[in-house]
């Protein structure tokens, strides 16, 4: 019999020590692998934000994790585009244009990264007003988390494996 105490104490839900790669975002449609291009801009972006997150001035870890985020993206354009004949008078189209296109599960992720590359530039550039400490960790973050998106979207990280009759044929 339990004693008196032991019924008083709070239930806690057992926590997993460490979660999954990728386990806080929703999946995604994802290849068997990827390209050896792909992987070697996936890691050159995983070094990316390693860096951006060691950085004091945030005007220059703004633009290291951008850069990070824009290569995780050009990992996904190696895996997924095709080349097109060259035409007269096409335009040149931004990485993030042409993910929206390509990946269209990431078009949310291609508009906000997108949004700041102008404040990249002038990261870049050297003028620290570029970006706050707010707006640079905020970035990092999601730099962060786009690129655990594409390692999964690109079947670097598979999904963990689901209990029984939680599938989603329900059964």
């Amino acid at each position: 019999m339990a004693s008196p105490s032991a019924a008083a104490a709070p239930h806690r839900r057992p926590v997993p020590a460490q979660p999954g790669p990728a386990s806080d975002i929703h999946p995604v449609t994802r290849r068997a692998t990827a390209p050896p291009a792909a992987l070697d801009l996936l890691a050159k972006a995983t070094a990316g934000l390693a860096e951006a997150a060691t950085l004091d001035r945030p005007h220059e870890r703004y633009a290291a994790a951008h850069l990070a985020a824009l290569r995780a993206a050009a990992a996904v354009l190696a895996a997924r585009a095709r080349p097109e004949p060259a035409r007269r008078g096409r335009r040149i189209r931004s990485a993030w244009e042409l993910l929206a296109e390509l990946a269209p599960e990431l078009t949310e992720w291609s508009a906000l990264f997108a949004s700041g590359a102008e404040r990249r530039a002038r990261a870049e550039a050297g003028i620290p007003s570029a970006a706050t400490r707010r707006e640079a960790d905020d970035l990092l973050r999601d730099a962060a988390l786009f690129l655990r998106l594409v390692e999964r979207l690109l079947a670097l990280h598979p999904e963990p494996p689901r209990p029984r009759g939680t599938g989603r044929d329900g059964g």
